[in-house]
């Protein structure tokens, strides 16, 4: 044998393994080349096979060779392959679900296209062949296109996530588009696949639009929300990000940035909370406060739940963040609404209790200080007694300044209001307040120069003016400044929302504010009750704001106050203006004309026994002929009864089953030419039908002196009018 001698060599050495192995063989195969001397140079495949030879004693004597060319079979095999190779190829080309078109590297021309593009597109298979991609009118864009494939032949490799590829019928069809330059046999080809990606993108739109949805309805109702492993950064909703203030492009969530945003004093809540929910599987909750960048405090609900892993352990955890400040601060206004509420009915209470006490202590001040001005007449000038009636004098005169003011607060005083000028009330006691106030303290007035007319009692009014001065001057132990104020300010609903026991309509405001030591809240919800103080034993009643209380609302008004700790106190005054009054109305005092003899008759109605007794016997000493009734009834009764002239009827302003001001009424309906004198020490209607006297009305106030009774008694017999 001729040709490579390595190869045969090794063909030599292979026979020698075989006759090596010949007595423990039966038969063996090798194939392997054989160098042979041919005309194409190659090396044909040579398959070989051994067995042993023997003599009639099955003596193994040696070796028998077989050797066949098998280069013929193996390239039909190949044959077959390549064959099976392209059929499935094939198969594949028609059978794919994606467009799949053949080009020619060269010319860019389409040298083959499968079913499925044909379908998607509308073409034929004819519309195809030999064309470039850009003359089919699939994509509309030639320049595009054609930049495309100079792209590819450089670099062998384009792909489109979304290009839009328009069918034959003009409908549009969004496809993905990869492309890559192949060799086979060769020869350059380009295989571009086309996806449609319709379906695709339709849940891509969907899945937009249900996260815009869920962005929205969190933006609505203000809830974010949040993912974390535990282990690493948190994942935050856009909704989050805004409700906390900060920008997703430069803050971080994590467990203890987020601590950072938290208000100061609740961030040891929050890192217990996070704790605590990161250890059991229960739902967690938490109401927090976070500082926003604009300042603003905002209140949020935190909801969170711990999420177990594959080997049951607490991997991550998801949670809701809602902003509840508008419901927070409702609240906190339905709460502050409802402590108003509740003040007002205890002041309320208080008021009528303190009332009814002030009322009946009245009467026994009256009869005490009748009796006691009696004893005093008849005691000797410089005798010991005289000085002890002096002392009980004294004592009941500081009972009666303590009920008017019982009487002032409870809302139970017979006002005489007048249509009245606040600007004209404050002017009126501005020097008063300076000497009261003393250098140390500014004083300042701003009165508005159109304030409007309200119906009021110009005393009260005043009183309430000094009480409020001396309370603040009582505030400012350092001096500091007061100022008062006047303004026609309208209420609206707003203001009403959140302000218990008020109406909505025009008002004339009295703002009275100082600088001082200001109140906390404890003490604002009960600085108008009644003995209520702040200051030192001996140096004040506790009565003083709860008069001007009293006094603004038998008004009509409402009166409030603002104050911090340190930071001053403001009250301010809501009395309802007059806008049918154009001019200020002052109380006149009737012109007195004295008579030279007291003749007249004066029918007394009172229902307190001691009272009317007391009063019956000053009117009786002093010459009057005098009447008793001990109610409405019996008044008319006796008026009936009685023929001669009844010149003055002095009666009680509140009485069972008929007021004073009724009994007037129906006595004018008999005797039109008597006189009237209203006394009593409340209204039981406060600016009611019974309790409010008209401009003009003659008035007693109890309790009274034998001199007072007897000096008004003398004046309204004596008035022309």
């Amino acid at each position: 044998m001729s040709g490579d001698d390595k190869a045969f060599r090794e063909y030599e050495c292979e026979i020698a393994r075989l006759s090596s192995r010949v007595a423990s063989l039966d038969a063996e195969v090798t194939a392997f080349k054989v160098p042979r001397n041919v005309n194409d140079g190659s090396e044909p495949a040579i398959a070989s096979g051994s067995a042993p030879a023997g003599n009639v004693n099955d003596d193994v004597t040696g070796v028998n060779l077989i050797s066949r060319d098998r280069t013929t079979e193996l390239a039909t095999q190949a044959q077959h392959a390549l064959e099976a190779s392209e059929s499935r190829y094939r198969r594949l080309f028609e059978a794919a679900k994606d467009g799949i078109l053949i080009l020619d590297a060269d010319t860019g021309k389409i040298v083959d296209v499968n079913p499925y593009l044909l379908e998607l597109t509308g073409y034929s298979h004819d519309d195809f062949l030999g064309q470039h991609l850009w003359e089919l009118g699939l994509f509309k864009d030639i320049a595009a296109s054609k930049t495309a494939f100079a792209t590819l032949q450089a670099k062998s490799y384009v792909r489109y996530e979304h290009l839009p590829l328009e069918a034959r019928d003009g409908h549009r069809i969004d496809v993905e588009f990869v492309s890559n330059v192949y060799r086979v046999d060769g020869q350059c080809v380009i295989q571009c696949n086309i996806r449609d990606i319709t379906d695709r993108k339709r849940a891509e739109q969907a899945l937009r639009e249900k996260e815009r949805l869920l962005s929205e309805s969190q933006r609505a109702g203000h809830i974010g929300s949040w993912l974390w492993d535990m282990k690493g950064p948190m994942v935050w909703s856009d909704e989050l990000y805004r409700l906390y203030g900060v920008s997703p492009d430069t803050f971080v969530p994590t467990a203890e940035s987020l601590v950072s945003l938290i208000y100061t004093d609740d961030r040891s809540a929050m890192r217990t909370w996070i704790s605590d929910c990161a250890g059991t599987e229960k739902p967690c909750d938490l109401e927090y406060r976070i500082s926003l960048p604009d300042g603003t405090i905002h209140y949020f609900k935190g909801g969170a739940q711990a999420v177990h892993g594959s080997e049951n352990q607490f991997v991550h955890m998801v949670g809701t963040v809602q902003d509840i400040t508008v419901q927070k601060l409702a609240q906190q206004e339905r709460e502050n609404l409802e402590e108003q509420l509740r003040v007002s009915q205890k002041m309320e209470a208080v008021g009528r209790l303190a009332g009814g006490v002030a009322h009946d202590f009245n009467n026994l001040l009256s009869v005490i200080l009748i009796y006691n001005e009696l004893a005093m007449n008849q005691a000797t000038e410089g005798a010991p007694l005289k000085d002890e009636l002096l002392e009980v004098k004294k004592a009941a005169n500081r009972a009666v300044a303590l009920t008017r003011q019982l009487l002032a607060f409870s809302r139970k005083q017979v006002l005489q209001p007048v249509s009245l000028n606040l600007n004209m009330v404050a002017t009126g006691v501005e020097k008063m307040l300076r000497r009261i106030l003393g250098e140390d303290i500014d004083f300042t007035l701003f009165l508005a120069p159109d304030i409007g007319l309200t119906l009021a009692d110009p005393g009260q009014i005043e009183q309430v003016i000094m009480n409020l001065a001396i309370n603040a001057r009582d505030a400012m132990p350092r001096g500091g400044k007061l100022t008062i104020e006047t303004a026609n300010v309208e209420i609206d609903d707003a203001y009403v929302a959140t302000h218990v026991a008020t109406n909505p309509g025009s008002y004339v405001q009295l703002t009275v504010s100082d600088t001082g030591d200001g109140m906390d809240a404890q003490t604002r919800v009960r600085i108008f009750e009644p003995f209520f103080t702040t200051k030192e034993m001996g140096k004040g009643t506790g009565l003083g704001l709860s008069t001007a209380y009293g006094i603004i609302k038998q008004s009509g008004g409402n009166i409030w106050v603002y104050s911090e700790p340190g930071c001053g106190t403001t009250f301010k005054i809501y009395l309802p203006r007059e806008h049918s009054a154009t001019t200020q109305v002052t109380a006149s005092s009737p012109k007195v004309l004295r008579s030279a003899a007291t003749t007249e008759t004066i029918l007394v109605v009172e229902d307190d026994v001691a009272l009317r007794r007391a009063v019956s016997r000053i009117l009786s000493a002093t010459g009057y002929k005098v009447l008793t009734a001990a109610d409405g009834a019996a008044a008319l009764l006796t008026c009936a009864q009685h023929t001669g002239n009844i010149h003055l009827v002095l009666t009680d302003v509140v009485m069972p089953q008929m007021g004073g001001r009724v009994l007037a009424e129906e006595l004018s309906k008999v005797r039109p030419s008597f006189k009237i004198l209203y006394m009593s020490g409340y209204t039981d209607n406060a600016i009611g039908v019974q309790g409010v006297l008209a401009a003009g009305a003659h008035f007693l106030g109890k309790p009274f002196t034998t001199s007072d009774l007897t000096r008004k008694v003398r004046e309204v017999l004596d008035a022309t009018s």
